[in-house]
């Protein structure tokens, strides 16, 4: 088995330019520790949140909670500038562009460069840490509810 592309390490330094944030249609996925994590940040309680930050969206095999977006396709969360909940960020925030489907290559590495003017800047990241965020991905699922399931199932408060 060969190693990785990224054996040695890739160079990046997030440019807080935002155009992960912002200007396009995608999804944030949330996990059960980002929810946490949100709730206790923003000191909201789960339908607050759920009914200010949150959609769902259909995944094939249920229906993934995820962050909404402005009309403009900006993250709910962004606001003057930045995150407004930038230590507390999603996982799938906090990793990127440490994701699977961009480190499944060199040429996907590259082409991910050219919305991401961090990629190939700064110091360099080592392999460990580069596999620290992709196992950190994997290790936190998003959140799915079953078809039909009430997305309240999802308050941390009911699990208590």
């Amino acid at each position: 088995m060969s190693d990785p592309f990224y054996a040695k390490g890739l160079r990046f330094s997030c440019a807080r330019c935002s155009s992960c944030c912002r200007g396009g249609p995608g999804y944030v996925f949330l996990t059960k520790v980002d929810l946490s994590r949100l709730l206790a940040r923003l000191r909201l309680d789960f339908p607050g949140f759920f009914r200010d930050y949150c959609t769902t969206v259909d995944t094939g095999l249920g229906m993934a909670l995820s962050l909404k977006e402005t009309p403009d396709y900006d993250c709910i969360l962004w606001r003057g500038g930045g995150c407004s909940v930038y230590e507390d960020r999603p996982a799938q925030c906090s990793t990127y562009p440490f994701w699977a489907s961009v480190l499944e290559s060199r040429p996907r590495w590259e082409e991910e460069a050219a919305a991401c003017p961090g990629i190939g800047k700064g110091g360099m990241k080592s392999r460990s840490f580069i596999e620290d965020c992709l196992y950190a991905r994997r290790a936190a699922p998003t959140i799915v509810f079953g078809y039909g399931e009430d997305p309240m199932s999802a308050d941390p408060a009911r699990e208590a």
